[in-house]
């Protein structure tokens, strides 16, 4: 036994616990907490859960400041274009740079989209904890069977790298990227495997105007390709995902800033969870995602901070701040969208996302200014910064700490 404490405990569960730690096992669980016990203490800093990013691309990590295109189909082709320059090496580099990034930033657990192995490869070489959502692609109707064979082989391969930190999930990437025969399929093999999915969707108006009307720059694209774009009367994005039956309990709905209250009753009726990347939505003009509806229909909701190549550098608790200032929020519930709602949107509540026993020992200590007391601890966490990180722990392991 061993015991990591501060001068403040915030649970993330609404308890603040002053000059106090945690007592680990050796198997990297909390076990107990209690008053500061031992001489692993950190002073003037606050011990917190570790922060749950809902969304992430790790293996993008690298492209940041490489995109200067106004709208959002010219955006995806730029980053196809750069990412068919990079091999599996290099996203693998590419993926450790990031998973370091996260630890620095508090970050203990990712839910991952990337269409390699490389955020599987760095999370099980660095020791860290979250999905990996392996995405598959393939808008021609005709290619599905072909497009799902070759999908399950390449699940087959990387199903090694799992373990009871990490997770191989399933992500049909998005719309206008899979079509509906194959995003039916995707569902379909993540059930079988009891395998976790996620989605892009109802991010652009582009999206819509696909799927809605046949219109717009993808519905172009598709065209251009010999792609027949999906027949009228149209659906919403959303809409169109409960006909091909990819909604569930175990789907994380990436985005969704397009979304009425139809939509928003389908999320709840299927109980999906939701990431939500403020930032990311307004820096490609999306618009903000209607979080307080969100809110009131009681989904599970995380923040995320999408990929390097939308914003950089990557801030979890920036995107909460962002959140809260949308939805106006006080600082504990913003926290949470950043640790325990994050958890719960991705199927992890019970693992991670708060300081309990029993849980993973998942946890970051952040510096605090002078003066801090118990009534203003929430917002001076949500306030920091990323240089305000001293260190992080993943399963009572430390993999950051400030040099």
């Amino acid at each position: 036994m061993r015991a990591i404490s501060a001068d403040w405990l915030f649970t993330g569960t609404g308890l603040v616990h002053p000059n106090s730690g945690v007592v680990l096992d050796d198997q990297g669980r909390i076990t107990a907490i209690e008053p500061r016990v031992g001489s692993n203490h950190f002073a003037g800093a606050v011990l917190i859960p570790g922060l749950v990013n809902a969304h992430t691309h790790l293996e993008l990590t690298g492209f940041e400041g490489q995109d200067e295109e106004a709208d959002f189909p010219s955006w995806i082709r730029r980053i196809i274009e750069l990412k068919a320059g990079r091999g599996e090496e290099d996203f693998y580099h590419a993926a450790k740079a990031g998973l370091h990034a996260s630890f620095a930033a508090g970050v203990t657990t990712v839910a991952d989209t990337g269409s390699s192995a490389g955020p599987l490869r760095a999370l099980a070489e660095l020791g860290g904890s979250g999905i990996a959502y392996l995405e598959v692609f393939g808008p021609h109707p005709d290619a599905a069977a072909a497009n799902i064979a070759a999908f399950e082989r390449r699940l087959r391969e990387l199903s090694s790298y799992e373990s009871n930190r990490i997770r191989l999930g399933v992500s049909p990437h998005a719309p206008y990227s899979v079509s509906g025969p194959l995003y039916r399929a995707a569902a379909q093999l993540a059930r079988t495997q009891h395998r976790p999915i996620a989605v892009h969707i109802a991010e652009s108006q582009a999206e819509s105007d696909l799927l809605e009307r046949a219109t717009g720059p993808f519905a172009e694209m598709w065209r251009s390709r010999d792609i027949v774009p999906p027949s009228l009367p149209g659906r919403s994005p959303l809409a169109w995902l409960e006909t091909h039956e990819v909604l569930g309990p175990d789907t994380l709905c990436i985005h969704v800033v397009r979304a009425d209250q139809a939509d928003i009753a389908r999320l709840g009726r299927h109980h999906c969870g939701v990431a939500h990347c403020p930032r990311s939505n307004r820096r490609h003009g999306h618009g903000d995602a209607p979080l307080p509806a969100f809110r009131k229909a009681g989904l599970k909701i995380g923040v995320g901070t999408d990929s390097a190549a939308s914003v950089y550098p990557p801030d979890l608790l920036a995107e909460a701040r962002a959140a809260a200032q949308l939805a106006g929020l006080p600082a504990p519930e913003a926290i949470r969208l950043a640790t325990l709602g994050a958890a719960e949107a991705i199927g992890l509540g019970r693992e991670v996302g708060s300081v309990e026993a029993g849980k993973w020992a998942d946890f970051a200590l952040v510096r605090l200014p002078e003066g801090t007391v118990a009534d203003n601890l929430p917002d001076a966490i949500l306030a920091s910064g990323l240089d305000d990180v001293v260190a992080t722990f993943v399963g009572g392991r430390q993999v950051y700490r400030v040099p």
